[in-house]
């Protein structure tokens, strides 16, 4: 216990600190706890009128800082006049569902009069003096000179570390370069380990900013591994922690388990050989459940990386009678779920799977990921966070910033699946998941568990579990919109200045100096070598010269068949008709097929559709023939042949082995060399070669080796010297060639003016703005009814989570000619951006196009989510939803662009509502 002087001085030490910062004080007095030491620097910075970084770990009360900041606007100028005393403060988050979390946090404490939301669905009391609204809605109020930022003194940016998402990361940044200087910036971010980097770029453009870093969890996370039936800690104690020092005993269980595991397959490979050896069962999922009830860990999220994987595990634990919920728990469940359904057709209800949704809910288990009806998923957010579901399997979208804290996190696999790849999971995806564990206020500590497997290495988790951080590295590139808003507001010249300030030129022109040093090394190593490469005989610089020639002169000529035979090869499958049998000549489906499409039409190479003996049907390639197609026989196709109908190709298949032709006929000889002999370049240098004097040097091939080197660091250090030029002013170089577009295109004039259509683009929000923005000029969605606009409009948003080999249908008429327009005006595009050296305009989806028709045409939801062009089945109702607010999104831009006809725009309002019904009719009034 302290004794009375102590109390006096702390007494005396909190007197000063309240007259130092009254509002800090008047602030503390409301929160009912004490504030942590990186909250009150945070907190006094932003009194003494610092803007300040804040970097803490997942859970420690970084929002609190974010909440003082509106403390201060509602608070006004002390001693100010009423009017000019108020101020206003934006609070940003990433997504709409933490906007809504936020907004409801805030009124509950504020009141609903002096709290505002915008998001693309709600416009809630917009002029409040405290506005919760997602970051791309704040960009467009800089670009369009909203009267709403009139007055605004305070921006919260909550997940600034956003600005590193490869999609949408560049709006933070056209945020904080745009905001006025006036206005204090308060960013929130997850532990980054370039945190000062970021605090000098924030102030070089937004003047003194404070950077507070806490490391300091407050709830402890203990770190577990899961071997079969036995739990272990990771680390003996917090020390071994730091070392990333294993804990012995795991390591040496693990180490026996994989052991006995190689033996037990070693003996099952005798001489006998037939049968394999024990594989690794790792424990059930329904068993892991119920240990972590039974040692009273749950709530959990259980991340699965994959959404069936998420699916499958809440039917295991129903099947294997799992129930984790109280009768009286069970009853209040099924209250809120019936109170936040009752929007949505019962006829949708069956299709979404409610039933067995709701089963699993009500015994205390749910999955959560993005191929589930939104209105699932919030109600699973709002029944885990109440404690009523007590394990979730979820993807990991779910630690992107909704608040659900867990006593447990689970992972299954230290492997996910990025959309073109598996690949490990990183230090700071590990901290981003494993963070949510602990619940401030509720638990004495957190603990995350990984389920071991053969595959998982305990000392990689230990690195893992240890790096805390992960670097901050910016996604920001120019775009066709942002270039039109930039030059329309400040002029090309200032546009073109305003791109070096950004975080990515800032980053680009810090990396310079290191590549700068590995450049002046090299060229240092690159004498030593030329003085080893020295010869006595001669200039070994001019006979290696020769040499190079020669390789340089056989590897053309080498090209140059190739080509010919690729457009040889080109050409056979132009002429290709349905019911041509030919011979594939390598690869995986390499053997006798019979085509069923020809497919030359559109863009590219051909890639005609085959069924091969084999019974694969899908598309050929030019690259699958060394040889020209050779049309061997033809057979009859059926005129409707279905090629995903098993049965169809079975027969037609064996309709091709009949056909008696050899699988792979004659092999050819290898190609003549004749021609690459007769080239006369290539005899000259070969003579030249022999007469050169070092050509009989008896150390000439190891001079050649040194010569060798010498070439190839040679080539790297010129590669170094363009990143560094490359680097130096990228952006800008990449905006220029935007703005070259542009005005070629008709969007900037000359004299750098934006013309009518520019200022069309600059209204156009998408991936894909200056092809919508082409698709309105040139008239293309004219004259389509509702339905139709939905489905052309579908496809330059629409993006397919995996590649499917084969073009999606569409319906027939208005759709499929407005969609055939859009694809010739993209290919347009990307033509001239590859000309000019920029990222390429993502082709037209057609994947969506018959769901949102048929949806917009108010037929069934099951037909709907069929008729989805998925590679293993129907769309989940989740994408679809997803997909659809996106095209409604688009086409509320095409009824509010003045680009449009005004025919055009009431067709995309009578679109908007013909879409907005039944599971979007819920999303859309949530």
């Amino acid at each position: 216990m302290s004794s009375p002087a102590e109390r006096y001085a702390a007494a005396r030490r909190r007197a000063a600190q309240a007259s130092a910062f009254p509002a800090l004080d008047e602030f503390s007095l409301d929160l009912g706890f004490d504030l942590d030491d990186f909250q009150r620097e945070a907190c006094e910075a932003l009194e003494r009128g610092s803007g300040v970084l804040v970097c803490a770990p997942t859970g420690a009360g970084k929002t609190v800082v974010g909440e003082f900041a509106v403390h201060l606007a509602l608070r006004g100028r002390p001693g100010g006049d009423a009017p000019a005393a108020r101020r206003k403060c934006f609070y940003t988050t990433p997504i709409k569902a933490l906007s809504n979390q936020k907004y409801h946090d805030l009124v509950d404490r504020y009141g609903a009069e002096q709290v505002g939301l915008l998001t693309g669905d709600n416009a809630i009391n917009g002029d409040a003096q405290v506005v919760v609204m997602t970051t791309e809605v704040l960009r467009n109020m800089l670009y369009a000179g909203s009267a709403t930022l009139e007055g605004l003194a305070y921006v919260v940016m909550d997940e600034v570390h956003y600005l590193a998402d490869r999609f949408r990361g560049g709006v933070w940044e056209e945020v904080i370069i745009h905001l006025p200087e006036s206005v204090t910036l308060v960013s929130l971010s997850a532990t980054v380990s370039n945190a000062e980097e970021f605090a000098d770029w924030l102030v070089t453009v937004r003047g003194e900013t404070a950077v507070v870093v806490s490391e300091h969890r407050p709830v402890p996370l203990w770190q577990h591994m899961l071997v079969g039936k036995r739990m272990f800690d990771l680390f003996h104690d917090a020390d071994a922690a730091r070392k990333h020092d294993v804990h012995p005993e795991l390591l040496r269980y693990t180490r026996d388990t994989m052991r006995r595991l190689e033996l037990g397959e070693g003996r099952s490979a005798g001489p006998g050989g037939g049968r394999r050896g024990p594989r690794w069962r790792g424990p059930m999922r329904p068993d892991i459940v119920d240990r972590l009830d039974r040692e009273g860990l749950l709530p959990a999220i259980l991340f699965i990386f994959s959404r069936a994987g998420c699916d499958a595990a809440v039917q295991q634990c129903l099947a294997a009678g799992l129930r984790l919920t109280s009768p009286e728990e069970r009853a209040e469940i099924r209250r809120v779920v019936e109170s936040r359904v009752t929007a949505i057709p019962g006829e949708d209800l069956s299709v979404l799977g409610y039933w067995e949704w709701l089963d699993g809910l009500e015994r205390g288990l749910a999955a959560h990921h993005a191929g589930m009806l939104p209105a699932f998923k919030e109600v699973v957010e709002e029944l885990f966070v109440r404690g009523l579901v007590k394990a979730v399997f979820a993807t990991e979208t779910l630690a992107l910033g909704i608040n659900m804290p867990a006593r447990c996190v689970v992972l299954e696999r230290l492997v996910k699946f990025n959309g073109e790849a598996h690949v490990d999971l990183t230090p700071g995806e590990y901290t981003q998941l494993t963070g949510r564990a602990g619940r401030r206020g509720i638990d004495v500590e957190g603990h995350a568990v990984v389920v071991w497997s053969p595959e998982t290495d305990p000392r990689h988790v230990a690195g893992l579990a240890s790096t805390r951080t992960y670097p901050l590295r910016s996604s920001f590139r120019p775009s066709y919109n942002m270039a039109v808003n930039l030059v329309g507001s400040v002029g090309a010249a200032p546009a073109r200045e305003l791109l070096e300030s950004s975080f990515a030129q800032f980053q680009a022109d810090r990396s310079v100096v290191g590549l700068a040093r590995q450049v002046q090394r090299n060229t240092e190593t690159i004498e030593a070598y030329g003085a080893e490469a020295a010869c006595h005989h001669g200039d070994f610089d001019e006979y290696f010269a020769l040499r190079v020639a020669i390789a340089d002169r056989e590897r053309a000529i080498a090209r140059q068949g190739q080509s010919q035979r690729k457009a040889a090869a080109v050409a056979s499958l132009e002429r290709l008709r349905v019911g041509d049998v030919i011979r594939v000549p390598s690869g995986r489906r390499a053997g006798l097929a019979v085509v069923l499409d020809p497919a030359t039409g559109g863009f590219g190479e051909p890639r005609p559709l085959v069924l091969t003996q084999d019974r694969w049907a899908g598309r050929v390639t030019p690259g699958d023939f060394t040889t020209p197609a050779e049309v061997l026989t033809r057979i009859r196709v059926p005129k409707h042949f279905n090629h995903r109908s098993p049965a169809a190709r079975r027969d037609l298949a064996a309709a091709v082995s009949g056909t008696g032709l050899d699988r792979h006929g004659g092999r050819r000889g290898g190609r003549s060399r004749q021609a690459a002999g007769e080239d006369h370049r290539l005899s000259q240098l070969r003579v030249e070669l022999r007469a050169h004097p070092c050509h009989a040097c008896p150390d000439r091939e190891e001079h050649a080796r040194w010569a060798e080197r010498r070439r190839r660091l040679e080539r790297d250090t010129e590669e170094l010297r363009q990143r560094v030029s490359g680097r130096t002013g990228s952006l800008a170089r990449t905006f220029d060639r935007i703005v070259a577009l542009l005005t070629a295109r008709g969007y900037l004039a000359a004299d750098g003016e934006v013309t009518d259509a520019g200022r069309m683009l600059a209204r156009i929000w998408t991936e894909a703005d200056l092809l919508v923005a082409e698709c309105l000029r040139r008239r293309v969605w004219d004259g389509l009814s509702p339905a139709e606009l939905a489905a052309a409009v579908s496809v330059v948003v629409f993006e397919a989570r995996r590649d499917v080999d084969e073009r999606a249908s569409l319906p027939r008429g208005g759709v499929a000619d407005a969609v055939d327009e859009t694809l010739k005006l993209w290919g347009d595009i990307e033509a001239d951006e590859a000309a000019r050296g920029l990222a390429v305009t993502r082709e037209p989806d057609l994947g969506f196009a018959w769901p949102i028709y048929r949806w917009a045409r108010g037929e069934a939801l099951a037909k709907v989510l069929a008729s989805g062009h998925q590679i293993d089945g129907e769309m989940p109702a989740g994408d679809f939803v997803r997909w659809a607010r996106q095209v409604v999104d688009l086409l509320g831009q095409v009824a509010d662009s003045g680009g449009a006809s005004a025919e055009l725009r009431g067709t995309a309002r009578q679109a908007i509502a013909a879409v907005n019904r039944g599971v979007l009719a819920y999303h859309a009034s949530a």
